[in-house]
């Protein structure tokens, strides 16, 4: 039984779906109705008061017209990493080509954690296989 005053069981979500995929806030939706047919309207006024020196305005036509990049594919010819050994050979492969400006630093950082996530990943298929070999030499 529930305790008093709650509706529902400690624990247990009162809504276990969540909130449905596409569902807007409310106060989203009054915004949108606000600005119907008024989005044109203010994008142009606010390109007047960026053309006019207004560095906010500028700011903001530039953060919507070029929204900052997240992410983008690299051409990089990475050595293959098939043992633990090849680690270093793929690590100079980054340093060279940060320092050649191939890549950038940050560019790099993620793809050395690539690198690291498959060497782990060598380590524990290696791990696996010596295991299974004593297991078979104590049958």
């Amino acid at each position: 039984m529930a305790e008093r005053g709650r509706a529902f069981q400690k624990g247990q979500s009162g809504n276990p779906k969540g909130k449905p995929k596409g569902a807007r806030h409310k106060t989203t939706l009054a915004m949108e109705a606000l600005l119907a047919g008024e989005a044109e309207g203010l994008t142009r006024k606010a390109i007047e008061m960026a053309n006019d020196g207004d560095t906010v305005a500028l700011r903001l036509c530039l953060d919507r017209l070029l929204p900052p990049r997240k992410d983008r594919p690299i051409r990089f010819a990475l050595p293959p990493i098939e043992t633990t050994a090849d680690l270093t050979r793929a690590t100079s492969a980054l340093l060279a080509a940060v320092a050649a400006g191939e890549i950038t630093p940050s560019e790099a950082a993620e793809l050395g954690k690539l690198v690291d996530a498959h060497v782990k990943a060598i380590e524990v298929t290696d791990i696996q296989s010596r295991l299974e070999a004593l297991e078979a030499v104590k049958r």
